[in-house]
Formats: structure tokens, C-alpha cells, sequence
């Protein structure tokens, strides 16, 4: 029987726009606290806690007189660092992300390597593919018109999903990307209410992070690279 050590992570960042306290532990139950002054925001990570399994506690104090941007950037960039310091050296981890239903008892089993994390929000659907490699990249596909659009004063606010924007839901993934050191590619491949596309991309983000950052029992002990080192 092999022990696993535990996989956790706690993260302190604090910045003259930010202050962020985060507690990550990646096998955990889909519990979680999250606090950023954001509502919205909120119910994004909290749906990711719950749909990538892990347990979450953030805490952020931003510059929201300013705009959300500081705010929801740094966090992706706290979630990353935390990802890349709970994974640890990577060994025995699947690696490429994509969601395999765990059996009773919750042991964990392998993904298949290279497929995709496909979620369906009413109208849209979205998808996501993560690899834990050590080159950081993110893909951005099909979204642009999105982060583009104008939003107008009676939409601030009608709707926070509105006020949040496109635009900062690419921030948050480029952060993470960028501190996990993970290709990240996110693609909408249909859909129009920005509600749930924001959403679907955030679940299928879990649902491939969950994937990619389990153990593969076939490799315990090993890298999932023929270089050597990720």
C-alpha cells in the first residue's frame, strides 16, 4: 500500500492593491470559503472548489474603489502559486486534464491522457484542457467578441455577472496559467448568455484541473515525462 502524502498548500500575498490569504488542500471534499468583495467572483470559486474537488479557503482584501481587475488577477495568480506548490514534484500524477467519474469509495483512477473537459450551460458549452507540464501558456478561443463588448452603466448594475466581464475572467485563467506553469486552453464553442458561459468555463476548468492534478496509479513514483523533469 502506497501512503500519499497530503497535498496542500497555503498561500500569503499581499501587494499595495491586494491582500490575499489562501488555504488549498487538492483532495479534499468541494468545501470551501471565499470571501473577495466580488460576489460574483465568489460563486465562480466556490463552484470551482466544489466541481474540482478540492477544499478552498480565500480571503481577499482589494482595491475595488479602483475596479475588480487587481482583485480577481491576484487571485488566479494565489490559486497558481498554490496549484504548482500542492502538486509538489508531480510524480505519479496524470498530468493532462480530463474529468474521470471517481468509483465508490473515492479511490483515485487514472484519466485519459489528452482529452477534454467538456460542460454544457443551458444554451453553451464550453471546454477546457489543462496540462501540468511546466510551460506556462493560455489559450483563449472563441471568447474575444466577449472581452470586447461595451458594457453599458444599466448593465453594471442590472447584472454582476455583466459588471465582472469577459475581460476579467481572462485575467484570472492567465494568472493561474502563469504561476501553475500549465497550458491552459479555454474554448467556448457556442452560447451568448455571459452568465453561463463565465460558468461553464469555470467548471470545465474544475473538472480538468481535478483530472490532471489526481494520481495516476500506474506511475506511482514516476514523472509523466520522458524528460525527466516538469
Amino acid at each position: 500500500m502506497v501512503t500519499m502524502k497530503a497535498r496542500q498548500s497555503n498561500i500569503s500575498r499581499n501587494t499595495k492593491e491586494t491582500r490575499i490569504s489562501l488555504r488549498l488542500k487538492l483532495d479534499g471534499t468541494g468545501k470551501s470559503s471565499v470571501k473577495t468583495g466580488i460576489p460574483f467572483f465568489d460563486h465562480m470559486l466556490t463552484l470551482f472548489a466544489k466541481h474540482a474537488t478540492v477544499d478552498l479557503q480565500l480571503k481577499c482584501k482589494g482595491d475595488l474603489e479602483v475596479d475588480a481587475h487587481h482583485t480577481v488577477e491576484d487571485c488566479g495568480i494565489a490559486l497558481g502559486q498554490a496549484f504548482v506548490n500542492a502538486l509538489g514534484d508531480k510524480k505519479g500524477i496524470c498530468r493532462y486534464g480530463w474529468f474521470a467519474p471517481r468509483p465508490p469509495g473515492g479511490k483515485m483512477v487514472a484519466a485519459p491522457q489528452g482529452a477534454e473537459a467538456y460542460v454544457p450551460m443551458d444554451e453553451c458549452l464550453a471546454r477546457c484542457v489543462v496540462d501540468f507540464g511546466g510551460r506556462p501558456h493560455l489559450v483563449w478561443r472563441g471568447l474575444d467578441k466577449f472581452a470586447q463588448k461595451n458594457i453599458t452603466d444599466a448593465e453594471k448594475t442590472q447584472d454582476d455577472s455583466s459588471a465582472f466581464r469577459f475581460g476579467l475572467a481572462r485575467e484570472f485563467f492567465q494568472g493561474f496559467a502563469n504561476e501553475a506553469r500549465c497550458n491552459l486552453h479555454l474554448e467556448l464553442l457556442y452560447g451568448d448568455e455571459p452568465h453561463h458561459i463565465v460558468e461553464a468555463l469555470f467548471k470545465a476548468f474544475a473538472r480538468a484541473v481535478d483530472a490532471a492534478s489526481r494520481h495516476d496509479p500506474r506511475i506511482v513514483g514516476q514523472l509523466p515525462s520522458t524528460k525527466g523533469k516538469l
